[in-house]
């Protein structure tokens, strides 16, 4: 079953040639058996190849050795043009690359075409943070069911640990210790690492644990499980954490992402240790985790402007003089 996503996907797909559907579906199970990648890693190979299958297909190209350096640069203005950020072009020229070394080493093709193409460069969007009041607000809500009980567990652990959702869903039964307190989860690359559970954490997985015996099935091993008892999906989870804030008033979507971004941007304002977030935020490379400087730096702005007497915003009196807002000295 582990290479039925990768055949069914390509021969679902009408546009592209026998040949390159038949390299692809190659690739899809070369990552899946060889490489050991995960469905989701597979996934996005998939889907990024897929779509220069179509392209190449509006384009009259029906071989995988035909596409040439000007073509690749032709593709990434087409990606540009209907949207794609440069970290996503990036992305989709990283499948490209990773796709033609496989293509090299069966003799499907003679180059790579992507090798020296690099996408265009586009701002770095910073991420989105709740501040600390707001997480308090809708963390203290009194959960009212079993449901909502393992629900601010959830949120909780999501936000006391700073945990993907990815690794919240994966987690199982037997990693949580609650005497540590800690957690051991699953990051990318199937890289372990043990994290911290803070007191507020501690105290709604217990009462979590208690409601969870009576749903689980026997023999499931998640920590999490939904009403049937079994392992509870990611979309579930998101699903749940957006119904929780539309209950709790939050000025916001709520997502995982958010809750994971502000543990760290909150980690960070409080210690100023970039090395320590990093480690916990499971970032192989201290790059990623830099972002939330940013953040940190773009608060401590927001204070300067509101509170140094020489950069406080101006305002026009009556007479046309300019006045400062809330006067030095006064």
């Amino acid at each position: 079953r582990g290479d039925r996503p990768g055949v069914s996907v390509a021969a679902s797909d009408h546009k592209g040639s026998a040949s390159q559907l038949a390299a692809l579906t190659g690739f899809i199970r070369h990552l899946q058996s060889e490489k050991r990648h995960s469905p989701r890693t597979c996934e996005h190979y998939q889907r990024d190849l897929q779509r220069l299958v179509a392209w190449l297909a509006d384009n009259g190209l029906n071989d995988w050795s035909e596409l040439s350096a000007h073509d690749v640069r032709r593709y990434v203005a087409r990606l540009s043009r209907d949207g794609l950020s440069g970290r996503s072009i990036a992305r989709h020229l990283s499948s490209i690359r990773r796709f033609y070394q496989y293509l090299l080493r069966e003799g499907l093709a003679i180059d790579n075409p992507a090798l020296d193409i690099r996408a265009p460069k586009s701002g770095r969007r910073l991420p989105r943070v709740a501040d600390v009041d707001q997480i308090g607000q809708l963390l203290d809500a009194t959960p009212e069911d079993p449901l909502e009980i393992r629900d601010l567990a959830m949120f909780e652990l999501m936000y006391s640990s700073g945990l993907r959702l990815a690794e919240l869903a994966g987690a199982d039964l037997s990693a949580l210790d609650l005497k540590g307190p800690e957690i051991r989860v699953l990051g990318k690359g199937n890289k372990e690492r043990v994290l911290p559970v803070g007191r507020k954490a501690v105290a709604a997985l217990q009462q979590w644990l208690s409601c969870r015996r009576a749903l689980v099935t026997e023999g499931e091993k998640a920590l999490f499980v939904s009403q049937r008892g079994t392992r509870l999906s990611r979309r579930s989870i998101q699903g749940r954490l957006s119904r929780w804030g539309i209950l709790h008033g939050a000025d916001q979507r709520l997502h995982p992402h958010l809750l994971r971004h502000s543990f760290a941007s909150h980690m960070l304002e409080s210690s100023g240790d970039l090395r320590a977030v990093q480690e916990l935020l499971g970032h192989a490379d201290i790059a990623t985790t830099q972002v939330y400087t940013h953040l940190d730096f773009q608060h401590l702005a927001r204070v300067y402007d509101q509170s140094h007497p020489r950069a406080r915003r101006r305002t026009t009196d009556r007479t046309g003089c300019e006045e400062e807002d809330h006067r030095a000295g006064q």
